[in-house]
């Protein structure tokens, strides 16, 4: 086997290359959370980290071990928005010029800040993949160094402090999870943590629509998923790297997937119980938290109910890291409205009604005596489907969860209307 490509002294250097450029960011205990799993869980903040996510550290340490001559040509890099965010504050400290190729779905926020953190910015190409290819045409062509997201060593030792802060914040740690997209972050907190505490369960996490690991790690070598499809853009990668990989494979003990439904409940939960603005694959631990919370008491140790911080006795504690905050305020409102669908608290409805004055007021009136909130009312009455005297209506509310939108059902039963969906 070849010799692992990143090993505890490269982190540590690059801890000390990070020294007053990122930042010691929080580790938070969520009661809701530790009430779930039935271990203290802890949420470690790279949200709130420069940039608004880890990807700063790795591109770093990355740009600072380049040479003179390669800083004075200048760095490249290809991102959906992070890495690009990343290196652009990185390249703007050490004065480096930096051009950062990003594909047209991009969110408009992180291509707003990839500019204003110094960087040229240019738009290209339908996905990660295309702009990754232009980057790498871009450096042959001018000479530039290509900054990869994630599988460089130098990358992997900048992501591997992350480690290296959650076992000097939570000694006793049972637990690190974290989301994986090529592998970068998971690999470098894995070489950091197994090489202090081999006895910490290392947790990857991916959407389940982009998951290239879990048929890799069963390959035996990093396998393409063709045109991953997730909305937690940082974790859409197709291909896990080679770096990444190899390291994934020996230190890694588990990767799970999520789906989309439970990424948008994750990311509901950071806003309403952690107060947290969190990006959907910053979500993603929090994701598989929810999805199975008895996995991780299990690999915790934990046996109690309360949880609570400082509740040693409930099991050695969960670390969750929610790698980024950078999400558009549009993908917001569409990702909360889906995860209160999720969750049972937005409900939407199609009836039939008889098409006669004061048919929909009465209706509005059934949803208010049950305690629905109407947040949006669709009134059709000319439709081939529909009969001569019916008209349909679509009705959106806001539920205080399950068990309610049950009642609203039941109500609108026992007051004749047919629900159509």
């Amino acid at each position: 086997m070849a010799a692992r490509p990143v090993r505890l002294d490269d982190v540590r250097r690059a801890q000390r290359t990070l020294a007053g450029v990122a930042q010691r960011t929080a580790l938070e205990p969520s009661r809701h959370l530790s009430r779930l799993v039935g271990a203290p869980v802890r949420l470690k903040c790279e949200n709130l980290q420069r940039t608004g996510s880890f990807k700063v550290r790795g591109a770093y340490v990355r740009i600072a071990g380049l040479s003179a001559g390669e800083r004075a040509a200048g760095v490249v890099a290809a991102s959906t928005g992070n890495h690009g965010q990343g290196v652009a504050l990185a390249a703007s400290l050490l004065g480096v010029r930096a051009t950062v190729f990003m594909p047209e779905e991009a969110q408009l926020p992180k291509l707003a800040a990839t500019r204003g953190y110094g960087a040229q910015v240019r738009v290209c190409g339908q996905g990660l993949d295309e702009a990754l290819a232009a980057a790498r045409e871009y450096a042959r062509a001018a000479g530039a160094v290509f900054i990869h997201p994630f599988d460089h060593p130098d990358v992997i030792a900048g992501q591997g402090t992350v480690g290296l802060e959650i076992l000097e914040q939570c000694p006793r740690a049972g637990t690190v999870v974290m989301g994986v997209g090529g592998g970068g972050l998971v690999a470098g907190v894995a070489v950091a943590v197994k090489a202090l505490r081999p006895d910490v369960r290392i947790v990857g996490v991916q959407a389940a629509g982009a998951a290239a690991y879990p048929p890799s790690l069963a390959a035996g070598h990093p396998v393409t998923v063709e045109a991953p499809v997730t909305m937690a853009d940082g974790i859409r990668v197709g291909r896990p790297g080679e770096l990444t990989f190899r390291i994934v494979e020996e230190l890694v003990d588990e990767v799970r997937t999520v789906s989309e439904d439970e990424l948008s409940s994750a990311l509901l939960l950071c806003l309403e119980r952690a107060k947290l603005v969190v990006e959907p694959a910053g979500a993603s631990p929090v994701a598989a938290l929810l999805a199975d919370p008895a996995a991780f008491r299990d690999a915790a140790g934990g046996t109690g109910e309360g949880g609570e911080a400082g509740g040693d006795r409930e099991g050695r504690p969960v670390v969750a890291v929610l790698s980024g905050g950078n999400v558009d305020a549009l993908v917001l409102q569409r990702v909360l409205r889906h995860g209160m669908a999720a969750a049972g608290r937005y409900l939407s409805l199609r009836l039939l009604l008889t098409d006669r004055p004061g048919a929909l007021a009465a209706l509005l009136e059934v949803l208010s005596a049950a305690g629905a909130n109407v947040v949006d009312v669709s009134h059709v009455r000319t439709d081939p489907r529909l009969g001569l005297t019916e008209a349909e209506v679509e009705v959106h509310l806001e539920t205080a969860g399950p068990e309610h939108c049950a009642a609203v059902r039941a109500a609108l039963r026992a007051a004749g209307y047919p629900v159509m969906s």
